[in-house]
């Protein structure tokens, strides 16, 4: 079960979105000075683009060491980096192009190849970042979606077992398509993990996550966000008070 004092809630998604902004300013500050570098992984999805352009605007943009950063993405789906759809556009028209972060520390996940080959590739890619060390990421940001997703873990698919690979390509059903994605082996060995929810839709899957044995009795599984427990410090969730509202107290 999460622990409730790991919940964040705010009245507005403006107010969610400055305070995991300045979690940000603070863990990049934080890991700056212990080791000389900040690695994060971004969410992909609708829902961190208002905070990707805040961290682009003052002071955030001026704040943060931008060239001590190192941006990774948690998830991909399988379409070219200027399509419409790519996680990596969207972050990039919103954040990257306004902050000088130099380019050999922009790793994309390569979408437009194979799935198979693009998920090793991008774990290779990890890996060597990190070497000799096993990959830690000082901080993960996640989104969830409606029906309790996060990156690209979907409910009955394959990545929810993995326990080995960092990053995998993922077949889901309902969408009959690829995702390449981290897995939970890479998520939960993060020093850091902020889950941004900020609307009504999400309430359910929200409530399923911290009320568990509630949802149980009424024979619902528990979502795949529910598989996150970052071994260095416990998730931290940033809700709306809507998002939030099936929540006791």
């Amino acid at each position: 079960m999460m622990n409730l004092d790991d919940l964040h809630v705010f009245e507005t998604p403006e107010e969610a979105v400055r305070a995991v902004a300045e979690s940000v300013r603070e863990l990049s500050s934080q890991s700056s000075r212990a080791r000389g570098r900040f690695t994060i992984a971004l969410a992909g999805g609708s829902t961190p683009k208002p905070l990707y352009q805040l961290l682009a605007t003052p002071p955030f943009a001026s704040i943060i060491d931008w060239k001590l950063c190192h941006i990774f993405w948690g998830d991909e789906r399988c379409v070219p980096p200027d399509h419409p759809d790519s996680n990596y556009r969207m972050a990039m028209e919103a954040l990257m192009s306004h902050v000088p972060i130099p380019t050999s520390q922009i790793h994309r996940i390569n979408g437009e190849d194979d799935p198979e080959e693009a998920a090793a590739s991008y774990e290779k890619e990890l890996r060597d970042t990190f070497a000799p060390n096993e990959p830690q990421l000082d901080l993960v940001l996640l989104g969830m979606g409606d029906d309790g997703h996060t990156a690209s873990l979907f409910a009955g698919t394959e990545a929810l077992k993995e326990q080995e690979r960092l990053i995998v390509a993922n077949w889901v059903p309902h969408l009959a398509a690829h995702r390449i994605t981290a897995t939970f082996p890479l998520i939960n060995a993060a020093r850091n993990v902020l889950i941004l929810a900020t609307d009504a839709g999400k309430a359910s899957a929200i409530k399923c996550v911290f009320h568990p044995d509630r949802e149980t009795e009424r024979g619902d599984e528990a979502p795949p966000i529910a598989q996150v427990h970052p071994m260095g410090n416990d998730a931290q969730w940033y809700l709306t008070r809507s998002a939030a509202s099936a929540l006791k107290n």
